[in-house]
């Protein structure tokens, strides 16, 4: 048989303890967004870098492609691999371009 208190206390510590793991999320979720405001610049240069060595690697596999010494499977990849990268970097500066706008639409 159950008691009412030791009822109201097992129900006590559920709540104590989802209440610890939702300030738990929280923390972890603050300190990531932190990190990623401090490691955007970062994430940004990387990203175009990735790009640039992706293009890079095109022309490579293109030059040797021609030259004969190349497999054409490697080139489409390469080319296949450069465009979603490029896609996706595009993607990324539409929506920062839309975030700003956003912003400058927002009252003081």
């Amino acid at each position: 048989m159950t008691l009412p208190t030791s009822a109201a206390l097992s129900a006590y510590q559920s709540t104590a303890n989802l209440v610890d793991t939702i300030s738990q999320g929280q923390n972890q979720a603050s300190s990531l967004t932190q990190s990623i405001g401090e490691n955007f610049e970062q994430f940004l240069s990387q990203t175009v870098e990735n790009v640039t060595a992706a293009g890079k690697s095109v022309e490579t596999q293109t030059l040797s492609a021609v030259q004969g010494q190349g497999d054409m499977i490697d080139v489409v990849t390469a080319v296949a691999e450069t465009e979603v990268a490029l896609q996706s970097m595009v993607s990324m500066r539409d929506r920062v371009i839309q975030s700003y706008e956003e912003i400058m639409r927002m009252p003081i």
